[in-house]
């Protein structure tokens, strides 16, 4: 049986400023690829994400926004697919073109920032990076974004970084990488801050922190007590510094779908764990079999 959390059709709220170092975040993940009932309009992300933090003091509404993706390659014998090219969701800048990176031919998140913007919701903007050069991405998207408020730093899915077949799940990143990418990013706001995002924190800088943030996006587990056990391993081995979870994946539902509450059981079960947990995301995938997709259909009747 699957959960369901009803949304409430309610009238957008007045702006509201940005939460103050709050304990922690809480919200979704956004992909082109996530949803199964088409890309659901800034309605449904503004009342799904409010749900999902409402469930921890003092969090923040935040969302993991995928402004980049890996590019689809045309068929072959292998399973993942891709051109090593990463599809960013905007348009290049006066035309100009860079190495292994593809422009969309309109924006698609300019109506979406401004809504966050104006409902005081943080937001991590984030690439599959592929084969393009992470430095040239940081300044791509922060050059083109960086004017919404609701903005609070970037992200690289490391699975990503330099993928080929025979690095199916992305090169390590290095110090020098780490150092030189976070210090790109916090030139933009000095508030800033960098995700790296894997299962294993050996493709992490091994020494590298500053500016940094850890998110951890394994899945597969047999029940909730192995994932935290695996994500308090995690947490600790880059404490103090900050660390988020993705959750809520396909994989998992078997014993997610179980608790009274997925999304809140889990997060709640990671802060009382690791205090220096930052971020609780649930992945797209499956969002909307917590928060009904009918709401964001209300909401504009």
């Amino acid at each position: 049986m699957l959960f369901f959390l009803a949304i409430a059709a309610a009238a957008e709220p007045d702006a509201v400023p940005l939460a103050a170092a709050p304990p922690c975040r809480a919200g979704l993940r956004s992909s082109p690829y996530g949803p199964r009932h088409g890309f659901p309009d800034p309605a449904y992300w503004l009342a799904a994400t409010r749900s999902m933090v409402s469930a921890f003091t003092s969090a923040a509404p935040a969302l993991v926004w995928i402004i980049g993706t890996m590019e689809k390659a045309p068929a072959a014998a292998f399973g993942k697919n891709y051109s090593g090219r990463v599809l960013l969701s905007f348009p290049a800048p006066n035309g100009s073109a860079f190495a292994n990176i593809v422009f969309a031919k309109q924006d698609a998140n300019e109506a979406y920032l401004a809504q966050f913007d104006r409902n005081g919701f943080q937001v991590w903007l984030q690439v599959e990076p592929g084969n393009a050069d992470v430095g040239t991405l940081i300044e791509l998207a922060l050059g083109r974004y960086a004017k919404h408020p609701c903005i609070i730093g970037f992200g690289v899915d490391v699975e990503w970084h330099r993928w080929s077949r025979q690095n199916s799940a992305g090169v390590k990143i290095t110090n020098a990488q780490a150092a030189a990418w976070s210090k790109s990013v916090r030139s933009f706001n000095p508030h800033y801050q960098l995700f790296l995002k894997h299962w294993l924190a050996s493709r992490m800088p091994p020494v590298y922190r500053q500016g940094l943030v850890f998110i951890n996006d394994s899945q597969q587990f047999a029940s909730l007590e192995q994932m935290l056990k695996n994500f308090e391993r995690w947490g600790k081995n880059f404490a103090p510094s900050p660390v988020g979870f993705q959750f809520g994946y396909p994989a998992d539902r078997q014993w997610w779908q179980r608790l009274s509450n997925p999304a809140q059981d889990i997060g709640k079960a990671l802060l009382s764990r690791l205090p220096n947990t930052s971020d609780l995301i649930w992945v797209d995938f499956t969002m909307e079999e917590i928060w009904s997709p009918i709401a964001a259909t209300l909401e504009k009747e």
